[in-house]
């Protein structure tokens, strides 16, 4: 237990740090925003990029385990939405937000470092493919729903367009797909480029732990609504709990792929939850809430499934 404590403390230790940092210099919020640019646009992608691209090809293609992936997140989505539908009383926005808070966890800042932490490089690939797949799931849905809601101008042509623009405009998904290109064509990019994105690539985890923790602290935690709690539930427990059950359904998956895939289940709510809630105007409290709440009880159950994979006793036949 001390060995996993040891491995999952760090990691929160540093979402801790930046969130006691917000705490106590209140910095304007304005200053992350050339962290969160590096994050997304340059230090992350890097990531992506090297994961898959260091990857034999033929591991890449796996359409059951991406199904798998995918589908626990399609349903976790799906309760959450309606869980806090019923619950809130929310509209159709505001429950597809709390569908998000349920069912989109941190999986581009916390995931791709935590998960080869604990399973080591041959989680890379699935990381990287999880993160792709479920990104595209819900940057679609999102705007197809939040489009319903639009009095002015809801059409499908719009919506999709808007979809279609979201996703090409992800660079963790570009550079995904440059990846597996990279390792489609065996392409090795020279020494210095290599070194540099090696370089760029270390510097993901920390800084978005970082980030992630100073952004916590910086929102307003004023009332709990009553949706917030069930949807963490959704999100920490029923996740990764589905995502087993699928992995048992459609596999048999290799061990490393299949822990790698509740593992990232169990990841708490994503930043994102928040950044998507306030373009939209709407669910912007409850949805800095369960950020915050979401954050701080996966210490528990992040660290429990961390150990349940570590000590062996999360096996897949």
């Amino acid at each position: 237990m001390f060995d996993i404590l040891n491995l999952a403390l760090p990691y929160f230790g540093v979402v801790f740090i930046g969130f006691a940092c917000g705490k106590w210099r209140r910095l304007p919020e304005a200053g992350l925003a050339w962290v969160n640019f590096f994050l997304l646009y340059v230090s992350l992608p890097a990531l992506m990029f090297n994961l898959i691209a260091r990857t034999p090809f033929t591991e890449l293609s796996n359409p059951p385990f991406l199904v798998a992936t995918t589908l626990a997140t399609m349903l976790t989505f799906a309760l959450a939405l309606v869980l806090g539908k019923a619950i809130g009383r929310l509209s159709l926005r505001e429950a597809t937000m709390a569908g998000l808070a349920g069912g989109y966890g941190n999986i581009g800042y916390m995931g791709p470092g935590l998960a080869l932490a604990v399973l080591g490089t041959k989680a890379a690939a699935p990381t990287a493919l999880i993160f792709c797949c479920d990104s595209i799931f819900l940057f679609s849905i999102v705007p197809l729903l939040v489009e319903l809601t639009e009095r002015d101008h809801a059409s499908v042509a719009h919506a999709l367009r808007t979809v279609l623009r979201q996703i090409l405009q992800n660079p963790l998904i570009m550079a995904t797909a440059a990846g597996i290109l990279a390792a489609a064509f065996q392409l090795h990019p020279p020494t210095v480029l290599d070194r540099t994105l090696q370089f760029l690539q270390n510097a993901a985890a920390p800084t978005a732990l970082f980030a992630l923790g100073v952004t916590v602290a910086l929102r307003p935690f004023e009332r709990l609504p009553w949706e917030v709690p069930v949807l963490t539930v959704v999100k920490l427990v029923v996740h990764p709990l589905l995502s087993f059950g699928l992995m048992l359904l459609f596999g048999p998956f290799a061990q490393p792929w299949a822990a790698t895939a509740v593992l990232m289940a169990a990841l708490p709510p994503a930043l994102n939850v928040f950044v998507i809630a306030r373009q939209n105007d709407s669910w912007i409290e409850p949805a800095s809430s369960a950020v915050l709440i979401g954050t701080f009880a996966s210490v528990i159950t992040l660290t429990s499934v961390m150990w349940l994979i570590q000590t062996g006793r999360l096996v897949f036949p």
